[in-house]
């Protein structure tokens, strides 16, 4: 692995004491330092303890989880109070023989099957948003991820460039001896001066582009945008072998988000045999007791009591219930279509992903392995023979710039097969191990 690159130690001082204090100074720093250090792990658990997106959709799972047992319920009965056969022209209860005051109860019962459908329904539903929790925790975690990575790639091309513009403030001092010594030009101090200004502005955009990067990922913690990030200098790094055919099928067993689309499918084909059953009626059942008051010279009335049965009649099931089913046969086909155009990206976003990161992977290799190694030593001979004059000076220009493009290379490159592995996390459904 291509190591990192750091500034030279700074060089002892004379003085014991005034050693001592810039010592205990430096060990504080590392110690409040270490505090703020922020790893992947610690970001993933921040982002799922705190993001409030995460939570909205928990909510929502969690108010649909209470629906089943609603749906399984039977309607509350009907408790009725009348008086019957009032004769307006006295209002007096005693006179009529028909006058009376009634107590019922009703109760509506849905035709059998009815409700253990819905509940049914209901249930595959609330499993659906509990999977659709699992669909946006493993985004989320992508999300923090790739932000994280991005952070970790500006920090190492910060890197590279503060070591280019020390070896660029080395070869300006050298190129500045020889011009005064006579034995080099004035082109090449400026030219070496013009390239340290150049890294001087690359190193701002990549300070800016951190910053921005750095509010995206506090954002995602649900911490003030201000918030300052300081990531570890080394990270573990993930190289698994991949095939595209064993990722496709641990897709399909393990991704919440066909769980989601199948638990979704399966409450539609529930949907449509309640809009079947809706062709049958409910029944009403009801019971009532009426009081009659004493005739006016005070003889008894005995009381009533009654029981009713009731159904609704679906005449006009061609304009309502047949349409329902209608209705529901489209849902259950939108619900299909839905779940193979899911499979379709989903294999397609593998296989895609999967050629990305063994690219990315090639060039990794080829940077640690070939390029740099060669262009260090490259570097090295013409840095050795240029103050001498056994080296040209555009040569040691072009090659030290090509070796700082190539490390950037090689960062970019490490981090982009990290990205695209939490992206394949994320479509698989889970984490992606080791070789």
């Amino acid at each position: 692995m291509y190591p990192l690159l750091y500034p030279s130690p700074l060089d002892r001082v004379s003085w014991p004491y005034w050693a001592l204090g810039c010592y205990l100074m430096i060990f504080i720093s590392i110690v409040h330092a270490d505090e703020t250090i922020l790893s992947i792990e610690q970001a993933v658990q921040l982002a799922q303890a705190g993001n409030p997106g995460l939570a909205e959709i928990k909510a929502r799972a969690e108010a649909l989880a209470a629906i089943p047992s609603q749906e399984g319920a039977l309607p509350d009965p009907t408790l009725n109070f009348d008086t019957l056969n009032v004769p307006t022209s006295s209002f007096s209860l005693h006179k009529e023989d028909m006058t009376m005051m009634d107590v019922g109860v009703s109760q509506t019962i849905p035709f059998p099957g009815k409700l253990a459908l819905k509940e049914q329904a209901a249930e595959q539903e609330a499993l659906a948003a509990a999977d659709s929790v699992d669909v946006a925790r493993l985004r989320l975690v992508r999300d923090v991820k790739q932000a994280w990575w991005r952070l970790f790639y500006y920090d190492r091309a910060i890197n590279v460039i503060a070591e280019s513009e020390q070896f660029f403030q080395q070869l300006i001092d050298t190129a500045q001896s020889r011009y005064k010594a006579g034995q080099g030009q004035q082109q090449d101090v400026l030219l070496a001066q013009l390239e340290l200004s150049k890294l001087k502005d690359e190193k701002i955009e990549l300070i800016s582009m951190r910053h921005s990067t750095g509010i995206q990922l506090n954002t995602l913690l649900s911490r003030n945008s201000d918030t300052l990030i300081k990531l570890p200098d080394q990270a573990e790094i993930k190289t698994p072998v991949l095939v595209v055919a064993d990722l496709q099928t641990q897709a399909m067993e393990h991704s919440p988000l066909f769980e989601q689309h199948r638990k979704m499918l399966g409450a539609a084909k529930t949907r449509i045999e309640i809009a079947e059953k809706d062709f049958y009626p409910d029944l009403t059942l009801g019971a009532g007791y009426a009081v009659r008051q004493n005739t006016p010279s005070s003889e008894s009335r005995s009381d009533f009591a009654s029981v009713k049965l009731s159904i609704n009649l679906p005449i006009y099931a061609e304009q309502k219930q047949a349409k329902a089913v209608d209705q529901r046969n489209s849902e259950l086909l939108q619900e299909q279509y839905a779940l193979q155009d899911e499979h379709n990206k989903v294999h397609g976003e593998i296989a895609a992903n999967t050629a990305q990161y063994l690219h990315a992977k090639q060039r990794l290799a080829l940077f640690e392995h070939e390029i740099i190694p060669q262009a260090q030593q490259t570097v090295s001979s013409l840095m050795a023979g240029y103050p001498v004059g056994k080296a040209d000076f555009s040569n040691l220009l072009r090659t030290q710039l090509s070796l700082f493009q190539y490390q950037s290379q090689y960062w970019k490159s490490l981090v982009e097969t990290q990205q695209l592995l939490a992206e394949l996390s994320n479509l698989i459904g889970e984490e992606l191990t080791h070789d």
